[in-house]
């Protein structure tokens, strides 16, 4: 066990912890969500075991708030019946957004807000697989089922505005490198609740992947 696997271990032997410090019940406010395990704690964060799930997603063009708000629009007519057998797909927590490389367009495109690329995603249901979700009419949603994987993950509430949530994930940044977790470079960010609910009762994430 090397790197931060190893980190993770020496913090759990720390914290006097033989296993995993919880377990996700995989549900949030009767919705389905991805099921996870924290290993430890580090600070306000936590270190986070996720289990493989699958995702339908789409990238989209615009700043951060504005691409979100296409992207749950593209996924939301999909799983309200948008789709090839006009079937309902149940929704689940959170809605997740990550920011993806530009990618040079060989004609020109109209552009809106700053031209960045986001990934907007919905995790689906565990009752489907990859090959027995609907058929999307949009050919732009895509999907894949994720692999196990290792996150830290700070959780926050307000409202989630451009600057929060660079703000959150620059305090992340600086817990794992204070703790020498090696993290990738992209955040991904997790909205767990709609946008009636108070901002004090919202819940909102952002995490790293661990290397």
């Amino acid at each position: 066990m090397t790197g931060t696997l190893a980190k993770v271990a020496t913090l759990a032997t720390g914290f006097g912890l033989t296993g995993s410090l919880a377990v996700a019940e995989g549900s949030y406010h009767g919705y389905e969500s991805p099921r996870y395990n924290v290993e430890a704690r580090i600070e306000t964060a936590e270190l986070r075991a996720y289990a493989p799930h699958t995702l339908a997603e789409v990238t989209v063009r615009g700043d951060q708030d504005r691409a979100l708000s296409r992207g749950f629009s593209v996924l939301a007519k999909y799983i309200f019946g948008g789709n090839r057998s006009q079937a309902k797909v149940a929704m689940t927590s959170p809605v997740t957004q990550a920011p993806r490389q530009k990618i040079a367009m060989t004609t020109p495109v109209t552009q809106s807000g700053d031209g960045s690329l986001w990934t907007v995603t919905f995790m689906m249901p565990a009752e489907f697989t990859l090959d027995t979700l609907p058929v999307p009419e949009n050919d732009a949603i895509r999907f894949r089922t994720t692999d196990p994987e290792r996150r830290i993950t700070l959780q926050f509430s307000g409202r989630a505005t451009t600057a929060r949530l660079d703000q959150k994930a620059a305090e992340l940044a600086g817990i794992a490198r204070r703790n020498d977790v090696a993290i990738d470079p992209a955040p991904l960010y997790a909205f767990y609740d709609d946008p009636f609910t108070l901002p004090w009762n919202r819940r909102n994430e952002v995490s790293y992947r661990l290397r």
